[in-house]
């Protein structure tokens, strides 16, 4: 059986037919159980982002991640490029620390 991640990476390139994608898992800095795959971070550069304001574009990953948020995926980071912003960009920002929960550490 596929991870979420791989699932995830499937149903993103299918959808998107990106050039430059990049997903990571990132359940780890956060209060879940191990192996918990419930906070990603997507890094995609595609050009059916051409003309999105970035709530279409949210929207478009959402929609196409719906069925993991229904089982249980909790948070997705998305950082989303056309082509041409990402020539200028190519720099991501970090994610921030959890905020919330009881991760010790």
């Amino acid at each position: 059986m596929a991870s979420r991640a791989q699932r995830l990476q499937q149903v993103f390139e299918a959808g998107l037919q990106p050039s430059y994608i990049r997903l990571e898992d990132e359940s780890h800095n956060h209060s879940v159980p191990e192996g918990a795959e419930s906070h990603f971070k997507l890094v995609c550069v595609s050009e059916a982002f051409e003309g999105l304001m970035p709530v279409r574009r949210h929207q478009k990953v959402y929609g196409l991640a719906q069925a993991e948020l229904d089982a249980g995926l909790h948070a997705l980071a998305l950082h989303l490029y056309t082509p041409a912003e990402w020539q200028q960009q190519q720099a991501v920002p970090q994610s921030p620390d959890c905020a919330g929960g009881s991760k010790s550490g």
